[in-house]
């Protein structure tokens, strides 16, 4: 049998009906009129043999006929889109993410966004600044903070957690703070993050609420990404605040403790950066739905979207 191509766009005119509740809607949405709507479905019902709406003057309904018929052609509908979209993923892609993310994020659940796009190869920049991503051949950056200074668009894609955590050795040496005031002036060794915006370490704040506490801590230890502090943690030598998707799985399992859990509302911004505004690349808006999944964000820009240059240096956060 010879593939019907005016079939095909005829469940799609169908489809788009069905999600836009009136053919006017339908019309809009499909960039046609609302006359060459009703034709289209009008010669899918002739080609299917049933009336597939009820039609009134304020609105469209299936039959029953037609939900039956749209229930199973609807998957095949979703299958066909995806099967284009894959196709059109390929080619290398060059991404720029801070250690936090790319290591205890992207990392770890790569492969399943390789796996979905088999003519698709990757390269996973790791690094503490976004840099030049037109001179360096780099198609998109994932950065934790407020966004950065520049040109390129700019997306929040999730927010995360920061939590104040030691392991179960230091807690039995040191106790447990109860009030973030305790772990100021040397009352607790503290794991420092460098800031490399300024070379010093980023500060420290406790949320509850609308009430947020700075404190002014002390420590021997300074590192420069995520690894150090918890594997510095990790070995009892003091408390670090890291982001919660970083060390989950070391609270579940006991490895590490939270402290002060009724001071944990902070939550801390991940954007994305890309060059193109209107048409970015398959493999870049592919891209962007994966990591969308990876931090449950729903499909908005921040703000108004676009490009935002900041106001100051990029958060308190590495």
């Amino acid at each position: 049998m010879a593939f019907d191509g005016k079939l095909l766009s005829g469940i799609g005119v169908m489809a788009a009906v069905v999600e836009a509740g009136t053919f006017v809607r339908a019309a809009e949405t499909l960039g046609l009129t609302q006359s060459g709507v009703s034709r289209a479905v009008a010669r899918l019902e002739q080609r299917v043999g049933v009336r597939l709406f009820d039609r009134t003057a304020r609105a469209v309904s299936l039959t029953t006929e037609g939900r039956r018929f749209y229930e199973e052609v609807s998957p095949l509908l979703t299958g066909i889109e995806d099967a284009a979209a894959a196709a059109a993923v390929r080619g290398h892609l060059r991404v720029n993410a801070d250690a936090a993310f790319g290591h205890n994020v992207l990392a770890p659940r790569i492969g399943e966004f390789l796996a979905r796009y088999p003519e698709l190869t990757m390269e996973l920049v790791v690094r503490d600044r976004i840099g030049d991503l037109v001179a360096e051949g780099l198609d998109m950056a994932v950065r934790f903070g407020e966004p950065e200074p520049s040109s390129l668009i700019c997306r929040q894609i999730g927010r995360s957690r920061v939590l104040t955590c030691a392991s179960p050795e230091y807690v039995a040496r040191r106790g447990r703070p109860k009030h973030p005031r305790e772990l100021a002036r040397g009352g607790h060794e503290c794991i420092l993050v460098r800031n490399t915006w300024t070379g010093r370490h980023f500060e420290w704040e406790f949320h509850k609420g609308s009430e947020v506490v700075p404190v002014d801590v002390q420590g021997r230890l300074m590192v420069n990404d995520s690894g150090s502090l918890i594997s510095a943690m990790l070995s009892g030598h003091g408390v670090g605040q890291p982001f919660e998707f970083s060390v989950r799985e070391l609270l579940d399992s006991g490895r590490l403790v939270q402290l002060l859990p009724a001071w944990s509302d902070e939550r801390y911004p991940v954007h994305v950066y890309h060059r193109s505004r209107e048409f970015p690349a398959a493999k870049v808006r592919a891209f962007i739905d994966f990591l969308l999944t990876l931090t449950d964000a729903g499909p908005g820009d921040a703000g108004s979207g676009g490009s935002r240059p900041a106001a100051r240096p990029p958060g308190r956060r590495p």
